[in-house]
Formats: structure tokens, sequence, C-alpha cells
């Protein structure tokens, strides 16, 4: 009897672990992590000698975007608890530390992210959009890092969402009209592109 407990345990003990399907939703938290660190990376470029350099996001300064990318994960928090953040009003200053402030605040978003279980009022692909683009804008802005170090799935997934929900009447100011783009664009081209950047 002891020789068969011995057995069995030691086939338990090497048991390969279940390994259980990745749902759509762990799927596109995982991305939104994804589109938190690359912004963060991006926003580790900016100094003070670059803040008033022109950026692809037309009439915006590397200054005005980087405090707008800086302010994006608290405004989406803001939207998961029921608030109503203006978008529209100039978001706070950022004079240093554009990086570290900015995951601070991506900290605190993708925390409450997962304590709701991804169930929040923010579909997780609209923040992806948001700071793909924007990342992208920073990027070409900045010359580094390079676009081709940028993450495709997270410009894809951008794309397809921005296909599906951004029209003339809610583009706003930050997105102009669709641009032309060559059939061989990658997808950070596309998404530009699609977002009324000349690419």
């Amino acid at each position: 009897m002891n020789g068969e407990l011995t057995v069995m345990s030691a086939a338990y003990a090497f048991r390969a672990p279940t390994v259980y399907p990745m749902t759509a939703k762990d799927e596109s938290t995982r991305v939104l992590s994804h589109a938190l660190d690359q912004a963060g990376d991006v926003l580790d470029h900016v100094h003070p000698e670059v803040l008033d350099q022109p950026t692809p996001c037309e009439g915006w300064t590397v200054g005005v975007l980087a405090d707008h990318l800086v302010a994006a994960p608290r405004r989406f928090l803001a939207m998961m608890r029921a608030e109503q953040p203006d978008w529209s009003a100039p978001p706070p200053h950022v004079t240093d530390n554009w990086g570290p402030t900015f995951r601070a605040a991506a900290d605190d978003f993708i925390r409450e992210w997962h304590e709701l279980g991804g169930e929040g009022r923010v579909p997780p692909d609209w923040p992806v959009a948001e700071l793909a683009v924007h990342s992208w804008d920073l990027a070409t802005a900045l010359g580094q890092p390079p676009i081709d170090s940028l993450e495709p799935e997270v410009a894809e997934t951008a794309l397809a969402f921005m296909r599906a929900n951004l029209r003339a009447a809610n583009r706003g100011a930050a997105f102009g009209p669709e641009r032309p783009v060559a059939d061989r664009a990658g997808p950070y081209e596309r998404l530009a592109a699609f977002a009324g950047r000349t690419v």
C-alpha cells in the first residue's frame, strides 16, 4: 500500500499544470497593459528642450501632446467610476518626469481594471486606441523610440476599434479626416492615416 502511495505521489508531483485558454476579456486586458507600458516608454523620451516641437497631431506641440497623454489614464479611470471628465479641458501641465508620472496614473487605472474583473464602463479597446495613436504621434515627433519597435498588436487593436466607432461627427480636433496610405504600410502607419495623420 505504501509503495502504491509513493508511486501516486510521484506521478502527481510531475503532472503537467493545466493550461486554460485565454478568454477575450483576458486578451483585451493584456493588450491594454501593453498599450500603457508602451506609452510610458515613449514618454520617457520627452524632456524640456523638445516641448515646443510640432507633432503629427495638428496644432499640438510635444508639450501639449505629452500633457494629454499623461492625463489619459486618470480620465479613463474617472469614467470607470461613472464620473464625466472634460476631455476638451486642458490637462494639468507636466514639467518633468513624464514617463514616471504617466506610469503612476496607469498603475491606478489597470489595478482598478483588474479589481472590476474587466467589467467597467470603458471598453478596453478605447484606451488602447487613444494610447496607440498618441504614442505614434509622440514617437514620430521625437524620432524615438523607432516606430518599428512599437507593438503591432496594439495598433491593430486600436485601428479595429476606431474603424468601428470613429465617424466624421465625432472625430473632434485630435482626429482629422482619414488620409491615404500605401498598400504596404505597417500597422501604425495605417492607424495614423485613419486618425487623420499624414504618413
